[in-house]
């Protein structure tokens, strides 16, 4: 019964249509209208919400075709931040503020340094509270934010943009590339302008949206999508995931105390207290204290290791085994 309510409208609606409708020669995608979303504002709630479900499963389609991009961006973060540089976020608008919540939790989940996570926004944080569209126009702004946050070749850099041709963004990406960092363009439309400053391009074709530009629906989605897979293969890179867990994490409140003292046991093969001993004398630093559990010579023996293997645990769980 519900399976019904929901399913696609007999009349109004094609998912085969939803990038074929006649638009202006030269217009993006992204802001183009759709044929199958004629009349959308006259259906049923059930029937609008699955032609948006649908969009929303179409722009998560689109990043799957882009995979090999979104690798070679995950290398490039991850050499920046191994090789002591630090991971750039330019974006404006809605792209910011996706942005944003993939950027700050990096620091948290895989314990990466805050000062080398950098955010360049159109507005500044002031868009945290009301987001305009003006600042978005100012190439210049980004400019003389690149050249503020000093970028060089040890930083890499994420430009993203639905269109891919939004002022702030575009110049920004060129001049952090002219600074000599390493770049990546994340937008929605091939042979947009901020391709053009990409090292790495991922293009991430979302086509048109439910509702005709706005993308912080269908070209939003894949934008998150992609930045978690950027940032967690990062992490992965950076040795700081075992088995599919968190092995950096910053273990700051109960939850994570016990996530933490949980995958000490589980890894380390000891039991709860044992588990709560080593991240407590380790100072919560749950790499360590999983060492320390293992059968390192305290937490010190249990740096030294860390440090010889290149911060990577599975390395230094072998080399404390004998393997």
């Amino acid at each position: 019964m519900y399976a019904e309510e929901i399913a696609m409208p007999k009349t109004g609606y094609a998912p085969e249509n939803a990038r074929s409708a006649t638009q202006p020669t030269g217009l993006a995608s992204t802001e183009a209208g759709a044929a199958g979303y004629a009349g959308l504002d006259t259906w049923a709630d059930a029937q609008i919400l699955s032609a948006i479900l649908h969009g929303q499963q179409r722009a998560i389609a689109a990043v799957g075709a882009t995979l090999p991009a979104i690798a070679a961006a995950a290398g490039l973060a991850a050499d920046a931040i191994s090789g002591g540089g630090r991971l750039v976020y330019l974006a404006s608008g809605s792209p910011a503020l996706v942005s944003l919540g993939d950027a700050l939790e990096i620091p948290q989940t895989y314990g990466v340094p805050r000062n080398r996570i950098v955010l360049i926004f159109a507005g500044g944080d002031a868009i945290f509270h009301n987001l305009t569209g003006a600042e978005e126009d100012d190439g210049a702004a980004a400019e003389r934010a690149v050249a503020d946050a000093a970028l060089g070749p040890a930083d890499c850099v994420l430009g993203i943009s639905a269109s891919g041709s939004t002022p702030f963004t575009v110049a920004g990406l060129a001049a952090a590339k002219a600074a000599g960092a390493k770049t990546v363009a994340i937008a929605s439309n091939a042979g947009c302008p901020l391709f053009a400053s990409g090292d790495v391009q991922v293009l991430l074709e979302t086509g048109a949206e439910v509702i005709a530009g706005s993308t912080r629906m269908g070209a939003g989605t894949a934008q998150k999508a992609a930045l978690n897979m950027i940032s967690t293969l990062m992490g992965v890179r950076l040795g700081h995931v075992h088995d599919g867990m968190m092995v950096n994490v910053t273990a700051d409140n109960d939850k994570l105390r016990a996530r933490a003292a949980r995958m000490i046991g589980q890894i380390a093969r000891v039991d709860d207290k044992a588990a709560r001993e080593a991240l407590s004398r380790t100072g919560g630093a749950v790499k360590t204290a999983i060492l320390v559990a293992a059968g390192a010579e305290g937490p010190d023996g249990a740096r030294a290791l860390l440090e010889e293997t290149g911060d990577n645990l599975r390395r230094a769980l072998d080399r404390l085994s004998g393997r």
